[in-house]
């Protein structure tokens, strides 16, 4: 899987003064208490708002992750039929798969499930988009894989290669613009950066050469494609990201503000 990175803004809650009854009056020292807490405090947000983060713009960003992932797993099923090599991460769950049964797309979500546990130790909060990374990105890699044959020619094959890599650079800009939270696999690799102090870019090229060099050895499929795309998505991701990254609630409103002279 590429691997290309994107968090919470407290919601005050109802103070009990709200509530319209309550089973006693509080004691004096209750009282003191709470007259000790500073104004204005605000309660620490629920988990369901933890997970969004920014609410803003959600009627776009939640059809956009969803789109952007569904694009995602397909492109991956477009590139593992095209049988000439795949990214690194997929060239370890085809390996999964041949070595211990299950299909592609079911190792793609336990991986992701299991690289996401190893997000605890690193203190990474997960967003909803990495929950649905893990849960859609593998079913739909199945779903194309169910309908779509391996060709047999080979200028067939380039194109479905070339049109997979292309497919996932836009399917990157859909999800990582919908600012909704990075993959597992993303998560794991900016929370080294973050806990170690080392070089994002040493930290991705290490663990992408270990899952290949794993990949290989229990028999995926590493070749032309695993190049390809190696070199193509970075590219792919920068042009498509403005395209499609949803602005902030105040990058919107300073967006709309008139200048100067209006």
């Amino acid at each position: 899987m590429a691997t290309t990175s994107a968090l919470p803004s407290p919601s005050p809650s109802p103070s009990s003064s709200e509530c319209p009854s309550g089973p006693a009056s509080p004691s004096p020292a209750a009282a003191g208490a709470a007259g000790a807490a500073p104004a204005g405090a605000a309660a620490r947000p629920g988990p369901l708002l933890r997970l969004l983060g920014d609410t803003h713009a959600l009627g776009r960003r939640l059809p956009q992750l969803v789109v952007g992932l569904a694009l995602y797993g397909g492109s991956m099923g477009l590139m593992l039929r095209s049988g000439l090599g795949l990214d690194p991460w997929d060239v370890f769950h085809q390996g999964l798969q041949g070595s211990f049964g299950l299909s592609v797309g079911a190792w793609v979500t336990i991986c992701g499930a299991l690289v996401l546990l190893l997000w605890i130790p690193l203190r990474q909060l997960p967003g909803v988009g990495t929950v649905a990374n893990v849960l859609l990105i593998g079913a739909a890699m199945d779903l194309t894989l169910r309908f779509v044959g391996t060709p047999g020619a080979l200028p067939v094959r380039i194109v479905l290669m070339v049109t997979a890599i292309v497919l996932n650079g836009l399917a990157t800009g859909l999800y990582i613009g919908a600012r909704l939270g990075p993959g597992p696999r993303d998560g794991l690799m900016t929370g080294l950066h973050r806990r170690t102090g080392g070089s994002l870019r040493l930290i991705r090229t290490g663990i992408e050469l270990v899952v290949l060099a794993v990949g290989v050895l229990l028999g995926g499929t590493a070749g032309v494609g695993t190049v390809a795309y190696a070199l193509a998505i970075g590219p792919l991701a920068q042009f498509f990201l403005p395209w499609f990254t949803v602005p902030t609630a105040e990058q919107a409103g300073k967006a709309g503000k008139p200048g100067p002279g209006e």
